[in-house]
This record gives C-alpha cells, sequence and structure tokens, in this order.
C-alpha cells in the first residue's frame, strides 16, 4: 500500500511513505528459514533477526494464518493494495516418475526436512528408520542436509531446535549407512563445499566410495572454476586418498558409514515381498557425453540394484499455482515475469523460487527478492505502477476475513509463541521446542 510522493535517494530508491503488510499462511512467520534450514546450521539462522527488525518496523505489519488463494483472493488484495507480491516459494515436489515411488519407506526430501525441522503438515509424517541403509537421491546442500541428519550423533542433535519427535526418532534409528546418487559425475555434484565438508568431518561416520568414479578426475583440476577446484580437491581427499595416521583412527573407529554414487539414475523403486514397502532401488548405470556445462548423462544399457529401506527423493522442489487469476507456467513451475514483474498483470511482482524457480542459497533469494523491489518502485517513480488512488490495504482486507471468521495472527501474537516456544527449549537444553500444531499455536498467540 503506498502514497503518491517518492523520493529518489542517489543509488537506490528509498521511499517514506510505503506500507508493507505481510499476509502468511501459518501463524508463525520466517517460512523456509524456520522449517528449511537444517536444525545444526543456525548461524544460517541469524538472518531471523534482521527479518524481525523490519517485522517490527511502523509501517509494516505481519497477518499471519491467512491462506492467500483461500481466505482472500489475489484480486481481493489487488483491490486493496496498490502492489502485490508473490513470494510463497515451492512447495510442491518434483517427482522421480518410476515404479515403487509410492510404496512405505520412500519419502520427498521436502518432507523429510518438514518432519525433522517442525512443519505442522509434516508432523505425523513418522519415517520408519529400521533399516541399515537409506538412499537420498540427488546431491545438491539439501541432500547433504538429510544424509547429515540421519547420521549426526544424537548428543549434536539434541541440542539444537529439532522436533522432540525427529529427536527420539534418530535416537532410535538402525540407519547406519547413506548412500547419496547423482545421474551425473564427480565434477557436476550440485552441493557446495561447505556441506561437503561437513560430511567428511560428521563424528562417527566415515566416508565409502567407489575408487574407479573418480578415474581421470585428478587431471582436470588445472582447468576448474576455484569454486569448483576446492569442492573437488576435497571430494577426492575423502574418496581416494589414503588418510593421515589420525584420520585413520577416526574412520575405523566409525559406525556408520556415507558416500556418492554417480553416474546412476533410479528406474523403480523394488518392493518387500509383501508388496508394501521399499526394500531396494534399481538404477540405471550411465556414462556422461559432451564437455563442460554441455555435459549430459547417458543410459549404458546396464543396472544396479542396491538393497535399502529408506529411500528419500532430493531432485528439488515446484512451485504450485496460489490462485487461479495469477498467470503460470505449468511446465516451468514459475510465475512468467519481467525483472519481478508479473506478466499482463499490472501492480502484480513476484519474488524468490516462485519468480525463477527452486535454486541458490538464502543470500541468492535475498538478493532476488531486492531486485523485484527495486523494480516495483522504479514503477512507482515512471508513473507506470498508478498510486494516484486511495487503497483501503489491510483495512479493507481485515473486513473480508472477519466476515469469513479468518482471525489473522499479528507480529506481537507471534512473539508470544516464540517466547513459549524458546521456554520449552531451555527445560531440555535446546534453543528452541517448536510447536506442530496449528491449534496450540493459536491458542499461545490470543491467550
Amino acid at each position: 500500500r503506498s502514497k503518491t510522493c517518492w523520493r529518489y535517494g542517489g543509488t537506490h530508491w528509498t521511499r517514506t511513505d510505503v506500507q508493507v503488510d505481510i499476509y502468511e499462511r501459518l501463524p508463525v512467520p520466517f517460512g523456509l528459514v524456520r522449517f528449511g534450514v537444517a536444525p545444526d546450521h543456525p548461524e544460517v539462522k541469524n538472518v531471523i533477526n534482521t527479518f524481525t527488525q523490519t517485522a517490527q518496523h511502523a509501517r509494516c505489519s505481519f497477518h499471519g494464518n491467512v491462506r492467500v488463494g483461500k481466505d482472500v483472493t489475489v484480486e481481493e488484495l489487488q483491490e486493496a493494495y496498490h502492489a502485490v507480491v508473490l513470494s510463497y516459494g515451492a512447495e510442491g515436489n518434483r517427482t522421480m516418475g518410476v515404479p515403487g515411488e509410492d510404496l512405505a519407506g520412500v519419502y520427498s526430501a521436502k518432507d523429510f526436512v518438514g518432519w525433522y525441522n517442525g512443519l505442522p503438515r509434516n508432523s505425523e509424517l513418522r519415517p520408519d528408520l529400521s533399516c541399515e541403509t537409506a538412499v537420498i537421491l540427488g546431491q545438491g546442500n539439501v541432500a547433504l542436509d538429510v544424509a547429515r541428519i540421519l547420521l549426526s550423533p544424537v548428543d549434536i542433535l539434541k541440542k539444537t531446535d529439532i522436533t522432540q519427535h525427529a529427536l527420539d526418532a534418530l535416537a532410535e534409528s538402525s540407519v547406519r549407512r547413506v548412500l547419496i546418487v547423482g545421474r551425473r559425475g564427480p565434477l557436476q555434484v550440485a552441493c557446495t563445499i561447505k556441506e561437503l565438508r561437513e560430511m567428511v568431518n560428521l563424528p562417527g561416520t566415515r566416508p565409502e566410495m567407489e575408487a574407479s568414479e573418480f578415474e581421470g578426475i585428478a587431471e582436470t583440476l588445472k582447468s576448474l572454476a576455484r569454486p569448483r577446484k576446492r569442492l573437488t580437491e576435497l571430494l577426492l581427499k575423502a574418496a581416494i586418498e589414503t588418510p593421515g595416521e589420525e584420520e585413520l583412527e577416526r574412520r575405523n573407529r566409525a559406525e556408520r558409514a556415507w558416500g556418492f554414487r554417480f553416474l546412476r539414475k533410479p528406474l523403480e523403486v523394488l518392493p518387500s515381498t509383501d508388496l508394501i514397502r521399499a526394500a531396494g532401488i534399481r538404477l540405471a548405470v550411465n556414462r556422461l557425453e559432451g564437455d563442460g556445462e554441455g555435459v549430459r548423462a547417458v543410459a549404458t544399457g546396464e543396472v544396479e540394484d542396491v538393497e535399502c529401506g529408506l529411500v528419500i527423493s532430493s531432485i528439488g522442489y515446484k512451485s504450485l499455482l496460489i490462485d487461479p487469476a495469477v498467470p503460470f507456467d505449468a511446465r516451468k513451475a514459475i510465475i512468467p515475469n519481467t525483472m519481478g514483474r508479473v506478466q499482463q498483470t499490472a501492480g502484480l511482482y513476484c519474488s524468490g523460487w516462485v519468480k525463477r524457480g527452486p535454486t541458490g542459497v538464502i543470500a541468492t533469494t535475498m538478493n532476488d527478492s531486492f531486485d523485484t523491489a527495486r523494480t516495483l518502485l522504479q514503477d512507482i517513480g515512471k508513473g507506470t505502477l498508478d498510486v494516484s488512488t486511495v487503497k483501503p490495504g489491510s483495512q479493507g482486507v481485515s473486513t473480508l476475513l472477519e466476515k469469513r471468521g479468518v482471525k489473522p495472527v499479528s507480529f506481537s501474537d507471534w512473539e508470544k509463541i516464540d517466547s513459549e516456544e524458546t521456554r520449552r527449549g531451555e527445560i531440555k537444553g535446546k534453543p528452541r521446542e517448536k510447536m506442530l500444531d496449528v491449534g496450540e499455536m493459536l491458542q499461545v498467540a490470543r491467550a
């Protein structure tokens, strides 16, 4: 919601007259930072402090427990505001598209992460961790997060904000070996060096990889860009270099193992004898064709069966259509836009994964959001976004929500939830114990 005057501040657009209202489906803010960032990465969650400062700004309001597209439509928001920015991420899963992926014991990484991070919709997941070997499909940072959580000593996890039900399940877990499978080779692995280093140094674990998959890789190091070179050097060190005496002793003591498997693509999840749950996975063996960025995986015709009772698919997320009135490219799973301007829809903008697809880390998404904000403010400055009319903003929306029996949660209401979660966490020696039930959140918020 904006008034008509604006001011140009030299190197960037600055505003002293903009009112920003944030609508969120859950009663709690922070989205992916709360529900996506691994519990053993508290330093990444420090961005919450910046978000909190923004939310407490005099011209910013938080309206939680409001489902855009259901409790209020996007068209109704456009009637109430001069501009609407859609930043709702990617909550859908990219499926494997293979037989057996609906068997018990097969999960998406998104749901598994939501389970241990306290996303209410995943609180009843109850994954069966009674098997010895788990296979994770995908080799990005999320895949490594899942592998690390599966193999981490409980004494480490119990000091984080991981949910208690996940901590209890992991304490009883029989998983001792995790294979992280990708369709291309070591030079195309999608994780970053920080996450790989955490796996290499994870207490109580040792790397187990196939030396044959790294043939010829060392010879390519000189031609690699520095970030990829450092990542590959660490991968080679973990996979094929003879460890020093101290590291060898550490590995010999390890009771759990992990490893990458390259040039493999899932063909089928193999069922147990009763056809109810996963008992293994059949993988196509690939070879690489092409060079550089154009390299692609091609099936050789060989197959390989791996015995496992847990399969976690981490092959990507996809955005979903939030409202029929919003343009949406179903094939790319994004809102079609130009620099954040939604195509053919004046006053509608988008940012983040729904704008460009589910790639990048938190900093990438923040910079992308800054770009959309600059686009919006430039449109005000050029007059292409009409702010000359008076709009009711949250007052108009609040009237609609009240008629529909929807009671939004304010940021001060969230702070009550925050205090209670922190109190419960202190009792257990944790930063917080997250509430898993939306009804309980609302009860605490309104106390």
